[in-house]
């Protein structure tokens, strides 16, 4: 399994919310790339750039046009892993 182009996950392994979202890509056979907030600063600048906040998860989406959409609240990333993949 190899990860899916366009997507990475902004989390930390110790977040209940991120395990709720590694848990539902597990469950679906998707592999998202991990970009751990704690463990590297960048990513948590990126994350309160796009969002405003440093909570995670945080869903980045690039289209293939290379649009970005960020995707915050670990329920509303289910839904569209769920929705896309499913």
């Amino acid at each position: 399994m190899s990860n899916v182009p366009g997507l990475a996950l902004y989390q930390y392994m110790s977040c209940p919310y991120c395990a709720r979202v590694r848990a539902a890509m597990e469950s679906l056979g998707v592999e998202i790339e991990l970009r751990d907030t704690r463990m590297n600063p960048d990513f948590s600048d990126e994350v309160f750039a796009a969002t405003g906040r440093f909570t995670v998860p945080v869903l980045r989406i690039e289209s293939e046009e290379g649009a970005v959409e960020w995707l915050p609240e670990s329920l509303d990333i289910i839904a569209y892993l769920q929705n896309r993949f499913a």
